[in-house]
C-alpha cells in the first residue's frame, strides 16, 4: 500500500484531502509543527524534522501555504528534504489559476514555488484552481462593520467547493504524475456585485453595494478574467448553496 505525506494536512482543504485518500485506502501521514495521532512532526519553514517526515512516502501532496515569499521556502525546503533522503515522491501541488498572469505580491511566490517543484527533478503535477468559497465569503464578512459592501467593478469569479478540490488532488495523488494538470474552476462565474447580492440575501444583510472601478495591472488582469476556468468548470456546489449550508449549521 502506498504511503501519502499531505502538508497542511490540518487546514480545510489537507484534511479533506486526508479524509479522500482513506476513503481509498491509502495509509497517510500528516505534516504538522504538532506531535498528534497520526502526524509526522516537521517544519517547512525551517526544515527541522522534513527528513524523518518524507522517509519512505510515495507520494507529497503539497497543501500547506503561508500566504507570502514563506512558500517559496517552504516548496525548497520540502523538495531538498526528499532529495536528501534519496526518495522520489510523486510530488503534487495545489496553486491558483492566474498565478503567471495576475501580478499580485502573493501570486509571484505562488509560481515561483511551482517553478521549484517542476524544476526539482522529481515526478511532479501541478493543479492550479480558482478561489474557493471561503475565500469569497470572507471578503464580505469582513465589511459587516462597514456601513456599505464594496464590490469593485471589473472583478470576476468562479468559485470552487473545497470538496471539489480535495477530490481532484485525491485523484491526482494515486495516479501517475501529469506535470501541469488542467486548471479546474468552480460550476458558476459571477461578478463580484452578483457574489455580494447573494451573501445579503443568504446571511440578510441589508446595506448599499459600491461598485468603484479601480487603477492597476491587477485590476485589469481580473477584467481580462485570467483568474477563470470557462473550458473545466466542476463541481456542482455554487456560492450559494455554500452560503446556506454554513449558515445552517
Amino acid at each position: 500500500m502506498s504511503t501519502v505525506l499531505v502538508t497542511g494536512g490540518t487546514g480545510k482543504l489537507g484534511r479533506a484531502v486526508v479524509e479522500r485518500l482513506e476513503d481509498r485506502e491509502r495509509e497517510t501521514r500528516v505534516l504538522s509543527r504538532k506531535p498528534g495521532a497520526g502526524r509526522a512532526v516537521g517544519d517547512l519553514r525551517t526544515g527541522a524534522g522534513l527528513e524523518d517526515a518524507v522517509e519512505g512516502v510515495n507520494v507529497v501532496v503539497h497543501c500547506a501555504t503561508t500566504y507570502g515569499r514563506d512558500d517559496v521556502v517552504a516548496a525548497r525546503r520540502l523538495v531538498d528534504a526528499i532529495i536528501r533522503t534519496g526518495g522520489a515522491p510523486h510530488l503534487v501541488n495545489i496553486s491558483i489559476v492566474g498565478v503567471d498572469r495576475i501580478p499580485l505580491p502573493y501570486y509571484r511566490a505562488k509560481l515561483a514555488a511551482e517553478e521549484v517543484i517542476s524544476g526539482s527533478g522529481l515526478p511532479w503535477t501541478n493543479l492550479r484552481t480558482t478561489q474557493f468559497h471561503d475565500l469569497l465569503a470572507t471578503i464580505f464578512d469582513v465589511q459587516r462593520w462597514l456601513p456599505v459592501t464594496l464590490a469593485p467593478n471589473g472583478f470576476r469569479f468562479q468559485p470552487v467547493d473545497i470538496g471539489t478540490v480535495a477530490d481532484c488532488l485525491a485523484g491526482l495523488a494515486v495516479h501517475p504524475p501529469v506535470g501541469r494538470a488542467p486548471d479546474l474552476g468552480g460550476p458558476r462565474i459571477h461578478s463580484i456585485r452578483e457574489l455580494a447580492e447573494i451573501h445579503h440575501s443568504v446571511v440578510r444583510r441589508r446595506r448599499p453595494i459600491l461598485s468603484p472601478r479601480l487603477p492597476g495591472k491587477a485590476v485589469r488582469a481580473y477584467a481580462e478574467g485570467w483568474n477563470l476556468v470557462p473550458d473545466n468548470a466542476r463541481g456542482t456546489v455554487t456560492f450559494e448553496e455554500f452560503l446556506r449550508e454554513r449558515v445552517s449549521r
